[in-house]
C-alpha cells in the first residue's frame, strides 16, 4: 500500500511547492492534474519547496480521467462539504494505494465528483465562519493523519541529519568560556 496525494488543478505554486515538500517528508508521491495556473518549473517553485524540490517524485496529468485510468486505488476528497472529518476514516483498513485529493484553491473538486463519491469526502473541523484553510496546510494535516494510523511508514521517529543525541551533545556553554572547575 502506497499514500498518494493528488492535486487538481493547483493555481498557487507556493502551495505546490510546499505540498511536494511535505509529499518528500513522508515518503508519498505526488500527482498534478492540469490545467496549473503557473509555470510548474523549478525556478518558480524552489523558494516554498526549498532544498527538497529535487527529491519529490511527482506526475501530470491532461485531466481527471487520465490520472484515474493510470491510478487503482481508493480516492477520498477534501472538500469543504464533506461531512465527515479526515480523522473518522479507518486508512489502515483500506487495501491498496490510498489517494488524497485536493482541488484547486478556488473552486475546489468539480462537484459532479464529489456527489459521486461522498461516502469518501470528508473535511478538516474549523469554525464555521471560517471558509477553509490553505491549501498546503490541508494537505499536511490530513496527510499526517493517514501517517498516524498507518504507523508511520518509512519515517524516521529521531533526528538523523545532525544525530539522534544531537541535543544531549550540545555544549550549552557560552562560546569562549571554559569550564573552571
Amino acid at each position: 500500500m502506497s499514500v498518494h496525494v493528488v492535486l487538481f488543478e493547483p493555481e498557487i505554486p507556493q502551495n505546490t511547492g510546499n505540498i511536494l515538500r511535505t509529499c518528500v517528508a513522508t515518503g508519498t508521491k505526488a500527482h498534478i492534474i492540469k490545467p496549473v495556473g503557473f509555470d510548474l518549473s523549478p525556478e518558480t517553485l524552489k523558494r516554498s519547496a526549498s532544498n527538497h524540490l529535487d527529491m519529490a517524485e511527482y506526475t501530470l496529468y491532461e485531466d481527471f480521467e487520465d490520472f484515474e485510468s493510470r491510478n487503482p486505488g481508493t480516492y477520498f476528497y477534501m472538500t469543504r462539504y464533506g461531512k465527515k472529518p479526515h480523522s473518522s476514516f479507518d486508512f489502515a483498513s483500506v487495501e491498496g494505494d490510498i489517494y488524497l485529493i485536493f482541488g484547486k484553491e478556488s473552486t475546489g473538486i468539480p462537484y459532479d465528483r464529489l456527489r459521486e463519491n461522498l461516502d469518501r469526502c470528508f473535511r478538516i473541523p474549523m469554525a464555521g465562519e471560517c471558509r477553509s484553510l490553505n491549501l498546503s496546510n490541508a494537505v499536511a494535516i490530513a496527510l499526517y493523519e493517514v501517517m498516524r494510523q498507518l504507523d508511520y511508514p518509512g519515517l524516521s521517529m529521531h533526528e538523523v541529519q545532525k544525530g539522534e543525541d544531537f541535543l544531549e551533545s550540545f555544549d550549552l556553554r557560552p562560546l569562549g568560556k571554559k569550564d573552571l572547575h
